[in-house]
């Protein structure tokens, strides 16, 4: 959608238009994804509201131009947009629903908010619920493309919720990547569930590859360079190869603990927990979760996943 173009009938009491300088963000959740897609925002000339709950984290985005609040209320109460980014369900839980500094305590009618964390297909469901209940909109937009691609501003934006919505705030989507409406609420944390199984089947494959060919003696980035014009390239060999080589760990959005999470609700929903939701079996995702387990258990939980490649080095008394 055209940026600026007028947007009817979707019965926003406020903006009528979607473009730097009028509509006014806020962001909940200023980690190393939100920090850098909120600074995006700010870049393009949004006004920018801001909220952590650690707050110097919010101190390179003040340095940028952006206002700090109190609370998620209050981030809400300033802002016709709002974008939330944190760790869990539970966390996503507290800034939005908590009836005193919850999001939508201070959301006012025609207000949109927009969850980027990974998420509860049925949380996310919820949400959208209680925001229709007080006159505003809710989106689940969960995002894949790490680090790298919230900087650049080249995520994966997975959307659930209502398309006109989702095709309202396209303005904002387009500083933070290519979205995509999946279907109704719920269908893009559905999304990012799947999306993480993937990841993981690819960070487990490409973890004992590398395992194998520094094994038998081969050149890691050589092998690297060659595969990867092959069918077993792919974004995660791209994104997570290299530094899997160069034994560059360092924590980052793509953690053990988070991929664990998710790979959790994964087989919570294929085991017919959630309501609304088949039964799946998801034997795949059930090793990989072991796997990034042996992680945390080895204490690297908070290491990105591409380190799963040491716990296929120990299993092989391997130590570097």
């Amino acid at each position: 959608m055209e940026e600026g173009k007028k947007v009817e009938p979707l019965g926003f009491g406020y903006p009528a238009l979607v473009r730097p300088g009028r509509t006014r963000v806020g962001w909940v959740g200023i980690g190393v994804m939100g920090g850098a897609m909120a600074t995006r925002l700010l870049a393009a000339g949004f006004t920018v509201t801001a909220y952590a709950r650690t707050s110097v984290k919010a101190d390179a985005l003040v340095a940028a131009g952006a206002s700090v609040a109190d609370s998620p209320a209050s981030v809400a109460a300033a802002s016709d947009v709002v974008f939330t980014m944190v760790s869990d369900p539970g966390d996503v839980r507290a800034v939005v629903l908590d009836r005193a500094s919850g999001a939508l305590a201070g959301l006012r009618p025609g207000g949109v908010l927009v969850d980027c964390t990974s998420s509860s297909p049925s949380l996310a469901r919820e949400i959208a619920a209680a925001a229709r209940s007080t006159g505003c909109h809710a989106v689940d937009a969960p995002v894949s493309g790490g680090d790298a691609g919230a900087r650049d501003g080249t995520l994966a934006i997975l959307a659930g919720g209502d398309e006109a919505v989702v095709a309202w705030l396209a303005p904002l989507f387009a500083h933070l990547g290519t979205p995509t409406h999946m279907g109704p609420p719920g269908s893009g944390q559905s999304s990012k569930i799947a999306n993480q199984m993937a990841v993981a089947g690819a960070v487990v494959g490409l973890s004992e590859s590398l395992a194998f060919a520094d094994a038998a003696g081969l050149d890691a980035r050589l092998f690297l360079d060659a595969v990867s014009k092959g069918a077993a390239g792919s974004r995660v060999m791209d994104i997570f190869g290299t530094r899997a080589v160069n034994r560059d760990f360092a924590s980052g959005p793509g953690s053990a603990r988070y991929i664990i999470k998710d790979l959790g609700m994964a087989l919570e929903i294929g085991d017919g927990q959630e309501e609304e939701d088949e039964a799946t079996a998801l034997p795949g995702a059930a090793l990989f979760r072991q796997m990034f387990s042996a992680m945390v258990a080895n204490g690297d939980g908070d290491l990105c996943v591409r380190g799963l490649i040491t716990v296929i080095e120990c299993l092989s008394g391997i130590h570097k």
